[in-house]
């Protein structure tokens, strides 16, 4: 067994299960006779290259226990992007002397696509450096578009605040004796895992009446025309529209408009985001009748109180998974999940080479959308129903939620 030191960090978009992958790391690591100390990183990879690193040692297992129920990045994310080392090799000359003053034989780090590929980068360096280090990356996100794994830790919680909010929106518009068409905007940029759970609300019998997701190319004058024979059918209209959604030439619903511009973040993707309030814009124009915008933003991603049981209890075991592999000698690998059956729902925790999962993505299967390009079929239900079952419990005081309450103490 190698002996040393751990370091944790989280990247990327925050879940409302992110925190349990660290909770079933940090815990385990704490157990281990094999790792000395345990660490987070500050701002995942940023607090690594800043040498800021909090002492885990230091913190009371009650607390890191709460983390099972705390939503969003506890010790701080980020979207940085690492340079081809062939080009410019200075962070990661910075990260081996980090690493190697604080002697880190073990670095985890959560996070979606982009952060398997700086999980990837880093362990070709430090191998080629000689430096021992297991390097281990622990899927997050809500987007469910990591590959080589059947789900990903977060999108089960998401799903499930997706699809209850849809049912509890569905009710509230057919309030009054009038018509109206409502579109709600799902996060989800090249792949339409979460908008595609809104139909979980349809099957249910309150959710949308048309679903369109970035997996096929999308036209205004088809949506106009779907729309239409939705609301001369049954008058309420309901859409749940992906942000992600581009037409054929690539451009989103904001840039099919004139005077938009779409911000590049550090990874160069674009930000999205108003696609649901163009598209009530643009509707209002084609029909005499109240139309609303709803964007679910933030709060798909940090609903805790919502979260799936087994999301919980998944993210957690894939921090405790992650640490059992690596302390058996693996490396430079992505702690994924194997769906054995539906039912009974089985997994099991596999390991999946960084080289296939690194800036990669994993979209709704096309046999799962139907022909027309705006629902969603029953094999997607099938297939996300069981990441959402059990009943959200959590701890409370006062009649809120009670979140983790860390110290934080840097190492010196």
């Amino acid at each position: 067994m190698l002996k040393g030191n751990l370091v944790f960090g989280q990247s990327g978009g925050p879940t409302a299960v992110i925190n349990s992958s660290a909770a079933g790391l940090l815990t385990a690591a704490l157990a281990s006779p094999f790792i000395e100390e345990v660490y987070a990183a500050e701002h995942g990879i940023v607090g690594i290259l800043k040498d800021r690193l909090f002492d885990i040692g230091q913190e009371e297992l009650e607390e890191l226990n709460l983390l099972t129920q705390t939503p969003s990045s506890t010790f701080g994310s980020c979207r940085h992007k690492l340079a081809d080392p062939n080009t410019d090799e200075s962070e990661y000359k910075r990260i081996l002397e980090v690493f190697k003053k604080h002697n880190i034989r073990y670095f985890f780090y959560n996070g979606g696509n982009d952060t398997m590929d700086t999980c990837h980068k880093i362990s070709l360096y430090l191998n080629k450096a000689e430096y021992e280090c297991r390097v281990v990356g622990i899927p997050k996100t809500i987007d469910n578009d990591l590959c080589g794994t059947d789900h990903c830790p977060g999108f089960a919680s998401a799903a499930k605040y997706v699809a209850t909010s849809f049912m509890e929106v569905k009710l509230d518009s057919q309030v009054y004796n009038y018509p109206q068409i409502i579109i709600v905007e799902v996060m989800g940029r090249h792949a339409g895992w979460l908008a595609a759970a809104s139909v979980l609300a349809s099957h249910k019998g309150a959710g949308p009446d048309l679903i369109y997701l970035p997996e096929r190319h999308f036209s205004l004058e088809q949506f106009e025309r779907d729309v239409r024979a939705v609301h001369e059918q049954k008058g309420d209209v309901m859409v749940c529209i992906s942000e992600g959604c581009h037409d054929k030439h690539g451009r989103f619903i904001a840039e099919m408009f004139e005077d938009s511009h779409l911000k590049t973040d550090a990874f160069g993707h674009k930000q999205l985001g108003g696609a649901a309030a163009t598209l009530a814009s643009f509707v209002k124009e084609k029909f005499d009748i109240k139309v609303r915008a709803i964007e679910f933003s933030l709060l798909q991603r940090c609903a805790a109180h919502l979260a799936s049981p087994v999301d919980v209890g998944e993210a957690f075991q894939a921090g405790e998974a992650a640490l059992k592999f690596a302390l058996e000698g693996y490396s430079d690998f992505m702690l994924g999940f194997e769906r054995i059956s539906n039912a009974p729902y089985e997994i099991k925790m596999i390991r999946v080479p960084l080289a296939e999962c690194a800036n990669l993505e994993k979209t709704v299967p096309d046999e799962w959308i139907n022909e027309a390009g705006n629902f969603v079929l029953q094999p997607f239900i099938d297939y996300t129903l069981p990441l959402i079952q059990g009943e959200t419990e959590c701890i409370e005081a006062d009649g809120l939620p009670l979140f983790a309450n860390l110290k934080r103490v840097l190492v010196k």
